[in-house]
């Protein structure tokens, strides 16, 4: 089941909620933590695609990146970011982010604070690509941001 966030995009609802519980307790430290883009959380195959495409051609660019798909190998053009191919991305089933700024003060947050609501790095060369990896096992921080967040829901009803 997709979520959409407040501030647009879309994640898996434990995703979303991880995701949100641990924006508030960035916020409570001065922290903004944020989304590159929209399209930086929940990508559908065909965004997947025509990022990859944008980023991705059948010819060597000399860049020495290159991604397998639809069985040929794909260069990445010169100053273009990685992508994953379509199909493989974490975003595809709504469990990747892309942190917007994701260095200095954010970054080192994120390396003190991101395990405890259940996200990691799928490649160190990526600061700003976290991914969720609880599933249904919550962990206590979002648990306890779930039920203050009920908490106060009831409160003002």
């Amino acid at each position: 089941v997709l979520v959409r966030l407040e501030k647009g995009g879309k994640l898996e609802k434990n995703t979303a909620d991880a995701w949100n519980a641990m924006v508030s307790s960035a916020k409570f430290y001065g922290v903004e933590l944020k989304p590159t883009s929209v399209g930086d959380v929940y990508r559908t195959f065909d965004s997947q695609l025509a990022g990859f495409m944008d980023r991705y051609v059948l010819k060597d660019t000399g860049t020495g990146k290159t991604r397998k798909f639809r069985n040929k190998t794909w260069y990445l053009k010169k100053g273009k970011a990685p992508m994953a191919a379509p199909g493989t991305s974490n975003h595809n089933l709504g469990i990747a982010i892309d942190v917007a700024n994701a260095n200095g003060k954010i970054l080192e947050w994120l390396l003190a604070n991101a395990d405890d609501y259940g996200f990691t790095w799928e490649l160190q060369v990526e600061p700003w690509h976290i991914r969720y990896v609880c599933g249904d096992a919550i962990p206590a921080k979002v648990t306890a941001w779930k039920e203050a967040q009920d908490a106060t829901a009831c409160t003002y009803s």
